[in-house]
């Protein structure tokens, strides 16, 4: 045999071992759970597909449906005031785009061994909301318990409720078991509704766990729920005593989180879009510095100007003082210094001394009036050593600096004089 063709008799072998190497190994699908007949029996329905066996609930819910004081068709009514407002925000849905509330019930909350045993899944069609809720039938079948989600398929948003901390990375976590089985994973785009009430009820909710959002401003109150922690251990009893009278009732503990993060949805967009305030100071201003931060400041500067117009002076001193900050940024020295004049009645802490500094820059360089300066720079010097926000390092460098300026506007007020 030539040399030539020796070569092209390898090259030939070699892409065989390749092809050979990309090919899925087969799977083998595993045996039924004895006990899947008595979760049959519960009220679960059984669904097979090629990696195995799940157990399903669905529930469809008409759109006038209502948990807490919300009617599940406001939900379209959300998404058309976000195409109305034009504003880019994260909360936005357009229409047309598939939205997905998803949630998860789990065996721990961390680490290898932990499943997930339940994912629920609530979308809507042409005539009702739909909730798909899937039960990991043993950990043997978690492959067909995956699969049937269908989350592999492309194009849903999905909404979650710290599903970006933990729901998603944990259903990362368990798709990489069976990667060479199932279809690959999407990355969706994701709303997560935990971390943005946590910006919307800063200093105002002590918590933001969802039952307490629910409570507090959704209207919405459980009744005979089981505590979420108990969740893994009815499960763990589910599979080995068969029996899931139990499991059923994490069922609708999963089914209220779903339905609340909905609500949810709609109440925050009715937050952050409507003209009329139905919450207090303390949220619209939060609201507000939200908007500064994504680059709307016009909205931002609206919702602060409503605050200070519609509650009590001494709720709205956060609000004077972002309001202060842009009036500044936007060369409106006279209408800045009348905010930050209000702000440091009813705020402390940092913002207050900034406030100090603020007001001692503005009437130093844009009013050039230096005996003003001069007192607001003794006031911020006091109150430096008197914080116990600062370190004695801290407060040892802003004294300094504050030093430097108390001499230049002693100075400057004694050439004034």
């Amino acid at each position: 045999m030539s040399y030539e063709n020796k070569i092209l008799q390898l090259k030939k072998m070699v892409g065989k071992k390749k092809a050979a190497e990309s090919e899925k190994p087969s799977y083998q699908k595993p045996e039924k759970p004895a006990y899947i007949d008595e979760w049959k029996k519960a009220g679960l329905s059984i669904v097979e597909n090629d990696f195995g066996v799940v157990l399903k609930r669905q529930v469809q819910y008409p759109f006038d449906y209502k948990h807490g004081r919300y009617e599940l068709k406001e939900f379209f009514q959300a998404v058309e005031k976000w195409e109305q407002s034009k504003i880019e925000h994260p909360y936005s849905i357009y229409p047309g785009e598939k939205v997905l509330f998803f949630d998860t019930e789990t065996t721990g909350l961390k680490g290898a061994g932990t499943h997930i045993f339940l994912l629920g899944l609530l979308e809507v069609d042409e005539e009702a909301f739909v909730l798909n809720q899937y039960v990991l039938a043993d950990p043997a079948n978690e492959a067909a318990f995956l699969f049937e989600s269908k989350l592999w398929q492309r194009g849903k948003t999905i909404v979650t409720y710290n599903g970006k901390s933990f729901d998603w990375p944990q259903l990362e976590m368990r798709w990489i078991f069976h990667k060479n089985y199932l279809p690959t994973l999407q990355s969706p785009r994701q709303i997560d509704l935990f971390h943005s009430s946590k910006r919307i009820w800063k200093n105002h909710l002590e918590k933001v766990k969802l039952i307490k959002v629910e409570e507090e401003k959704l209207g919405f109150k459980r009744e005979n729920d089981i505590p979420g922690f108990l969740a893994p251990i009815i499960y763990a009893d589910a599979v080995r005593s068969g029996n899931a009278g139990g499991l059923i009732k994490v069922l609708q503990h999963n089914e209220w989180d779903i339905l609340s993060l909905l609500v949810l949805y709609i109440h925050s967009t009715n937050l952050l879009l409507d003209d009329v305030l139905r919450d207090g100071a303390t949220t619209y201003t939060n609201i507000g510095k939200w908007y500064n931060d994504l680059k709307e400041p016009e909205q931002s500067r609206q919702l602060f100007l409503k605050v200070t117009e519609q509650f009590a002076e001494h709720e709205t001193g956060l609000a004077y003082y972002y309001l202060a900050l842009q009036q500044k940024r936007h060369k409106q020295f006279k209408e800045s210094i009348e905010s930050f004049q209000k702000a440091i009645h009813t705020i402390d802490g940092r913002k207050k001394l900034d406030s100090y500094e603020q007001l001692a820059k503005l009437y130093e360089h844009q009013m050039k009036n230096y005996p003003e300066a001069l007192q607001y720079t003794l006031k911020g010097i006091k109150m430096i050593q008197e914080a116990d926000f600062f370190s004695d390092h801290q407060k040892k460098k802003q004294l300094e600096n504050w030093d430097k300026r108390l001499q230049r506007l002693e100075i400057k007020n004694g050439k004034y004089l």
